[in-house]
């Protein structure tokens, strides 16, 4: 018997299975580490307990949350904000679009199948060969990274709302976390090469235009991964 678009249940696990489940959870505590540090910047930055809780909640795109919380922390409009966060965000679309062979089921399942289609989820799902597996993957890692992500978050936000941030240098937290999220990409040659460009044309345009509009015309540098037909 099985759920949620293929995802079975804890009775007929295989060891396969179980090795999808445990490295899926893993994943997703992993992630709430990184939870944390976004609920401390985003108190750190003005936010209130409850604004960090409902970003993560409702956006829950762990590189458009911080983008859009430092744009305003730097001083930017929330017009530029949202559109830095938008840009980032647009990936989970082509996501969506490579998960859809893979997941069925009714509306509702698919909604929520689109609120948990991130880079982990896809990942974790995309590296398995079996139908089945990828199911089991895609919804593990989708639920264990929204839940751990929102605790951590919530546990951050706390944290950073009973001390001075600065004091305990917690005000780094945000450069901090985003350094580290980023930094798997330099893995690769197109990696280093869309981070170098996309520094570069961050700090060219950052006097000419409105604060956050630079991490726009960086997202310029994302092309160098565009591969010819």
């Amino acid at each position: 018997m099985s759920s949620l678009g293929g995802m079975p249940s804890a009775l007929d696990l295989t060891p396969e299975l179980r090795r999808v489940v445990s490295a899926s959870v893993t994943l997703g505590a992993v992630v709430g580490v990184f939870g944390i540090v976004f609920g401390v910047g985003a108190v750190s930055a003005g936010g209130s307990v409850l604004q960090a809780c409902v970003m993560s909640l409702l956006v829950f795109t762990g590189a458009s949350q911080f983008t859009a919380v430092s744009v305003i922390d730097g001083g930017g409009t929330t017009g530029a904000a949202i559109s830095s966060a938008m840009l980032l965000a647009a990936r989970n679309g082509v996501y969506g679009l490579t998960m859809a062979r893979h997941l069925d089921g009714s509306l509702a399942r698919r909604l929520i199948a689109a609120q948990l289609t991130i880079d982990e989820s896809t990942a974790m799902a995309t590296a398995q060969t079996d139908r089945r597996e990828r199911a089991t993957a895609f919804w593990i890692t989708g639920l264990s990274v929204y839940v751990f992500w929102n605790l951590g978050t919530l546990i951050g936000a706390i944290a950073g709302s009973s001390i001075d941030p600065e004091t305990f240098g917690l005000d780094a937290a945000f450069p901090a976390g985003f350094v580290a999220m980023v930094a798997p990409h330099f893995s690769t040659r197109n990696g280093r090469l869309a981070g170098v460009l996309g520094g570069v044309i961050c700090l060219v345009t950052i006097p000419f235009v409105p604060i956050g509009m630079s991490i726009l015309c960086a997202g310029v540098a994302v092309l160098v991964g565009v591969r010819r037909p």
